[in-house]
């Protein structure tokens, strides 16, 4: 999904506050966003992708490009807060709530579905554990961020050479786990 040609209006309307701007943006980025915290194994990842939007709320008048560099720019921040989020919990792990301070609710939808889509998400988990964390950072900016290697050579901070090796180590990995898995 992108903006195309809506884009530079988009980018305008949302510098002034307009508030259908600030939802376009955010229909647009907000599912790759989630799906590449959610991929990484983030601690609250709605909870993330709201920083991430807010940090990019504050920072928009700094931002300079088009879509995919306002992309790129998006990934990196999310790739940051994660980076952020991960130190934090290493510094202060994680607190337990008494039994009290957690609400319940009411469960609801298809349990099968459900069900269904949970096993493939903790299958798609597991097989992502294999990667390395920069092998993982790299093909979920690639794939689901839908960015170039020097647009995630950016964001990460490292050399396009080196993100095109792990890349490359990566794919391999993940082919040697799918056909393990199709053996089964």
């Amino acid at each position: 999904m992108s903006l195309g040609e809506r884009f530079t209006g988009v980018l305008r309307a949302a510098r002034t506050g307009q508030r259908w701007a600030w939802e376009a943006i955010y229909r647009d980025l907000s599912p790759v966003v989630l799906g590449y915290l959610r991929a990484q194994g983030a601690s609250e990842p709605s909870d993330l992708a709201g920083e991430v939007f807010l940090q990019v709320v504050r920072d928009l008048g700094r931002f300079e490009g088009g879509e995919s560099q306002f992309r790129a720019w998006t990934f990196a921040i999310a790739h940051n807060r994660l980076v952020d989020q991960r130190r934090s919990l290493k510094r202060r792990p994680f607190e337990l709530l008494a039994v009290e301070e957690i609400e319940y609710t009411q469960a609801g939808g298809n349990v099968e579905d459900e069900a269904l889509s949970r096993m493939e998400e903790q299958r798609v988990r597991q097989i992502l554990t294999r990667l390395t964390e920069d092998q993982r950072s790299v093909l979920l900016l690639r794939v689901l961020g839908d960015l170039t290697v020097d647009q995630v050579s950016a964001s990460l901070g490292r050399t396009p050479g080196a993100v095109r090796a792990l890349e490359r180590r990566g794919l391999a990995t993940l082919k040697r786990q799918l056909s393990k898995v199709e053996v089964k």
